[in-house]
């Protein structure tokens, strides 16, 4: 290996630890860090036509997949001792990061259009998907933690890579995965790590190929459903149960607004990195 494939190693390692954060903040999404840093349409290539050029595809992304893996190590110890420590007031920044993407994901579910009834299943996802989730546990239980929890986890990080805009981790927090995620990452722990990457590795493979189809066939119609899980998974991180407001007070509440004023301007700011660089 010369010294420019070195440094070209690195750089990709690099960007794998920046396209971690889209695996563990709310409100920032992998797959647009993918494609900021130029990866996503190599990517999503690569995961839909696995027997094309896959030697040459594998190593790579084989520096981006350790920087990642890296990059969540390193982030997860800070973010759940915020969690731990500040969860409501967090939250509220999380929430205003996703809401600041929303102005540009509306834009890029009308990008080849819309009608009516694009604009009717935005609102069926809302109610119908946010009854569900708000009365899951009510429904099926508290999702216990185990080996098939954590696959569940990885898929909807997956998902996140796979449709830039869609952040996983507001859902994970609300099926209660978030806060364990973190401290298994934090532990390095394999238990954790392994099915989370067999999840995600399964969905990016069966799904790539599918996510492709949808795109291409059913643009507007599959952005709309995205917005509307995107709308109430918001919502619902800030309303108990997910959030607990016993000791809450006017501090709380003023910090709480700055940190989601600032996450609206951080959400924006995100998007209009995208589409600069995309």
């Amino acid at each position: 290996m010369n010294n420019s494939n070195i440094k070209e190693w690195f750089i990709r390692f690099f960007k794998g630890i920046f396209i971690a954060l889209g695996f563990i903040l709310p409100g920032v999404s992998g797959g647009v860090l993918a494609a900021i840093l130029g990866l996503y349409e190599r990517m999503l290539n690569f995961m839909a036509h696995l027997r094309q050029n896959f030697k040459k595809d594998f190593w790579f992304f084989l520096p981006v997949g350790l920087g990642g893996i890296a990059g969540i190590i390193l982030l997860s110890r800070p973010l759940e001792f915020l969690l731990v420590e500040y969860k409501v007031i967090i939250l509220w920044g999380f929430a205003g990061a996703i809401i600041g993407t929303l102005p540009a994901l509306t834009k890029e579910s009308g990008k080849y259009g819309r009608n009516l009834s694009d604009w009717i299943l935005f609102v069926v996802t809302i109610v119908v998907g946010g009854l569900f989730l708000y009365n899951m546990t009510a429904i099926f239980g508290n999702m216990p933690i185990n080996f098939f929890s954590w696959m569940l986890a990885g898929a909807l990080i997956a998902l996140g890579v796979i449709v830039p805009g869609l952040s996983p981790s507001n859902l994970l927090l609300y099926l209660g995965l978030f806060d364990p995620m973190l401290a298994g990452f934090k532990r390095a722990d394999i238990s954790v790590f392994l099915p989370i990457a067999l999840g995600g590795m399964l969905t990016l493979i069966l799904f790539s190929k599918l996510m492709n189809y949808l795109l291409h066939h059913y643009y507007a119609k599959v952005y709309h459903f995205i917005l509307g899980i995107v709308v109430v998974s918001t919502l619902l991180i800030v309303i108990p149960p997910v959030a607990d407001y016993s000791g809450f007070n006017i501090m709380s509440g003023f910090i709480s607004l700055i940190l989601f004023i600032l996450g609206i301007w951080a959400g924006h700011w995100m998007n209009s990195l995208e589409e600069k660089y995309k």
